[in-house]
């Protein structure tokens, strides 16, 4: 629960970011993060104490972070 909660609470401190690398940088705890609570899902997951949809929207919200990532590091939007 603690790090689903910290997805949200640093992808809402990396839109006030001073700057790209700080959104960057940001950004990559949100990715960390989405990975942690996407561990924890798969772990509920394969003891049949979670639906395993939840683990593929947390798959997805990394994908989504990574691209903003790659995006902010190109420089092109």
């Amino acid at each position: 629960m603690r790090c689903g909660t910290s997805v949200a609470a640093n992808y809402r401190a990396s839109c006030r970011a001073r700057s790209k690398a700080d959104f960057i940088s940001k950004m990559g705890i949100v990715e960390e993060e989405t990975e942690e609570s996407a561990f924890w899902i798969e772990m509920l997951v394969d003891t049949n104490l979670m639906k395993a949809d939840l683990l593929d929207e947390a798959e997805q919200l990394t994908k989504i972070f990574v691209s903003s990532i790659n995006t902010a590091r190109s420089g092109t939007r």
